[in-house]
């Protein structure tokens, strides 16, 4: 079963930066896609930045040039390093794990539990 573990969310101002961690457990040697969704508040999730198994990365419009998605597979972790933070910026975001015939059926397997940034 696999396990993710989100970190690095806090409140910050506007032009500040932030860098998000998802501790990746329990993941075989499959060739996930990995990814950052956000939850705005009163918004729907959507999906932020994602990075496949040959490190080739895609991104929202919203945060291209400022954010940039990150995986150390030494350390099985995924990243999101966050820059010129934005109040709009503001939801809980969540790291998601997905095996490739489930990511083009944009079916997520495994969820994070989330983690807060707020932006002011």
């Amino acid at each position: 079963q696999v396990q993710l573990v989100e970190s690095g969310g806090g409140s910050v101002q506007a032009g500040g930066s932030l860098r998000l961690s998802c501790a990746i457990s329990g993941r075989s040697n499959e060739n996930y896609f990995l990814a950052w969704f956000r939850q705005p508040p009163g918004k729907e999730r959507e999906g932020v930045a994602v990075i496949d198994s040959d490190g080739s990365t895609n991104y929202a419009d919203s945060v291209k040039g400022r954010f940039t998605i990150s995986k150390d597979n030494a350390k099985n972790t995924l990243y999101l390093q966050m820059n010129s933070l934005k109040p709009e910026d503001t939801a809980m975001y969540y790291c998601a794990v997905a095996r490739p015939d489930s990511w083009y059926r944009d079916i997520i397997d495994y969820w994070g539990q989330g983690t807060q940034v707020t932006v002011s």
